[in-house]
This record gives C-alpha cells, sequence and structure tokens, in this order.
C-alpha cells in the first residue's frame, strides 16, 4: 500500500502583540545576516538583536593594538567574533590569529560564521580553551606581538533563558559559561554557608545589602526551598530586600534591580572562578608576549578592573611592561548611546 502521508507543514511561532517578547520568539532577530533591516532598527534602538553581540570599543582596541600584517595574535574572548574579525582585517591575510573561548555552543555558531566570511585555517585557528592557558598555546604556536582580552559575557549568553545569565527571564539557575564543566549557580548556592555568600556578594560585586540578601537566601535553602530557576533567585532577592526597605524610598525597585544585577554577577563570577582565572592570565601574559607586543583588556566592573591595573603596575616596576596606560580609556557617548552595554566598559592596556 502506497504511503500518501505528507510532512505537517511546521508554522512560525507566534505571539501576543505587535513585538515578540520571548527569546525563541525572536526569529528574525536570531537571523540577522537573513533579516539585515530587523537587525537594524534594533541596533538603531540601542539595543543588541538577540543571539548576536555588538563589539565594544573596536576602533579603540586596534589604535592600542597596532597590527600589522605578518603578525600573530591572540583573542582571549571569542564570543560573537566582532573583535576577531576587526583584527584579522588588519592582518590583510598575512600572519595568524588565534581566538579562544570557553563556551563550545558560541565558538561553534562564531567558528562557522567567520569560515563563511572566508577567514580559513591559513589565516585564522578557533579554540576550544580558557584564556588562561594562554600560556600552553604560546608553548605550541610560538609567542604573541598583540593580545586582547574582552571580559565581559557576550549578549548571546545573557539574553538567552537557557544560561541562566539574567534575571529578566525565567530559565535554569547556571551562569556557566561552560556549560559542560563545573556546577551550575543552583548546585553552588546549597554549597555556601550564609558568611561565605554574604562575602561573596561583597568581594565580587560590592553589594551593600548582602548581609540581608545572603540570610534570606541560606534561610530558604536550609528550610528546603529550592532555588534553581533564575526567577525562585530574583524572588529571594526582592523578598531580601523588601526586608530592609526605607520607609520613604519611592526608588526603591530601581534599588531592587540593581542589586539583582549585582548578585548574579557576583554569582556567574564565583561559579566560573572569574577573578582566578584572571590573576593566573595576567601573571602568565608577560612571558608569552614578544618584545614591542601590544595589550588590550576590556573590563566591566571594578573588582577586574583593579585586578587588571595592579597586576599592569607591578609588572612594569618588574621591568616586564616598557609602558601601560596611566589612566582608563571609556567608551564615547556616541557609542553609548548606541549600545546600552557599554556604559560601564573600561579599558587598560600595555605594551612589553
Amino acid at each position: 500500500m502506497e504511503n500518501n502521508q505528507q510532512i505537517p507543514h511546521k508554522r512560525r511561532i507566534h505571539y501576543s502583540g505587535k513585538y515578540p517578547r520571548n527569546y525563541n520568539e525572536k526569529y528574525k532577530e536570531l537571523n540577522p545576516e537573513k533579516y539585515v533591516d530587523i537587525a537594524e532598527h534594533v541596533i538603531a534602538k540601542g539595543n543588541t538583536p538577540a543571539g548576536t553581540h555588538i563589539p565594544i570599543m573596536v576602533r579603540e582596541i586596534l589604535d592600542i593594538l597596532d597590527i600589522n600584517p605578518g603578525e600573530q595574535g591572540f583573542d582571549g574572548t571569542l564570543g560573537y567574533g566582532g573583535h576577531t574579525q576587526a583584527m584579522l582585517g588588519c592582518l590583510k591575510g598575512q600572519g595568524h590569529l588565534y581566538s579562544g573561548d570557553v563556551d563550545s555552543i558560541e565558538l561553534t555558531k562564531t567558528t562557522e560564521r567567520l569560515r563563511k566570511a572566508g577567514f580559513d585555517e591559513t589565516i585564522w585557528s578557533p579554540r576550544l580553551m580558557n584564556f588562561c592557558d594562554i600560556d600552553k598555546l604560546a608553548a605550541e604556536v610560538g609567542k604573541f606581538d598583540f593580545v586582547l582580552a574582552d571580559l565581559g559575557v557576550s549578549s548571546m549568553q545573557i539574553d538567552n533563558p537557557e544560561r541562566g545569565f539574567s534575571y529578566k527571564t525565567d530559565g535554569p539557575l547556571d551562569l556557566r559559561l561552560d556549560s559542560k564543566s563545573g556546577i551550575s549557580a543552583a548546585e553552588r548556592l546549597k554549597e555556601l554557608s550564609r558568611d561565605e555568600l554574604e562575602g561573596m556578594l561583597v568581594e565580587n560585586s560590592d553589594e551593600p545589602y548582602a548581609k540581608a540578601i545572603a540570610r534570606q537566601i541560606y534561610n530558604s535553602i536550609n528550610k528546603g526551598k529550592t532555588i534553581a530557576t533564575t526567577t525562585a533567585l530574583y524572588q529571594e532577592i526582592v523578598a531580601a530586600m523588601n526586608r530592609v526597605k526605607p520607609a520613604d524610598d519611592r526608588d526603591w525597585q530601581q534599588e531592587i534591580k540593581k542589586s539583582c544585577a549585582r548578585v548574579f554577577q557576583a554569582l556567574r563570577i564565583d561559579v566560573n572562578r572569574e577573578y582566578e582565572v584572571l590573576y593566573e592570565f595576567m601573571e602568565k601574559l608577560p612571558n608569552v608576549l614578544n618584545k614591542g607586543a601590544r595589550v588590550a583588556i576590556l573590563t566591566f566592573h571594578s573588582g577586574e578592573d583593579r585586578i587588571v591595573k595592579k597586576s599592569f603596575q607591578a609588572l612594569q616596576r618588574a621591568g616586564d611592561y616598557t609602558e601601560i596606560s596611566t589612566e582608563i580609556i571609556r567608551p564615547g557617548k556616541e557609542e553609548c548611546y548606541n549600545n546600552s552595554r557599554a556604559h560601564s566598559t573600561k579599558l587598560r592596556w600595555a605594551v612589553k
């Protein structure tokens, strides 16, 4: 008997209202190459299209790195590939750039996109690696003439609710940059004592309400409550904040939002051991640079910037760097207007 069954047509996701709100419904934003006009419209409003990332301070970074054809470089955090693509353009087909990332999901996507853009193995090599392992890479391929480390979390990771990086959308409380290694933020919270949690919030994000938030989260978990989603953690932070709310504060909702952002940041730093990784990278960096090599590092909060600043200063005194930035460089007003995620960026540099 002949099978006349047809595969049912799969309709696009429908959503209520004029614009899609959920991440998976934004199919046009998630395909910026196909829907160029939609991507341009989102960017013109100062936002980042879902599933993409706008590279920050590209012009300033290229000015610092002063890349010449024939040189060898390293981009420690590939992400969506914006900085890597700009640096490859400076090489003009001569030399080589290595780009590392611990996020296997985004590494695969970016590699496919940049290969289609014409950057083959002769000029560019992506590596699934943590940038603190730069010494192992240098032992294999030789020292570098320029290095970039963008320490920010990519927009693709923040926007995707499945990664758990933002309190604004519900999803599993994960927060791992490499989802295949380590433990999730939800599991990490179960391990921490109240004092440890409070200390982590202070050290990693200077959270002013650390004591109240740590007490709320610890007590809830101790009573058997499961905090396994971003929304569940958000609700715990709100409950803690409302317990210490001043009677006359009309802007308390803004305070809550700021604390939520800081708590998620602090937990992300802890889960991914970001400070330990950065210390290790900064210590190894001078030993993998050729004489005259240039380094640029983008940071996004005060803890990171302090580590970079003090490391550059100490290593200059030790004779490892001939010159370092004496002041931080910030993005211009126009860039901050066009990309709201650029506001907190700080750029520092050094020369071997």
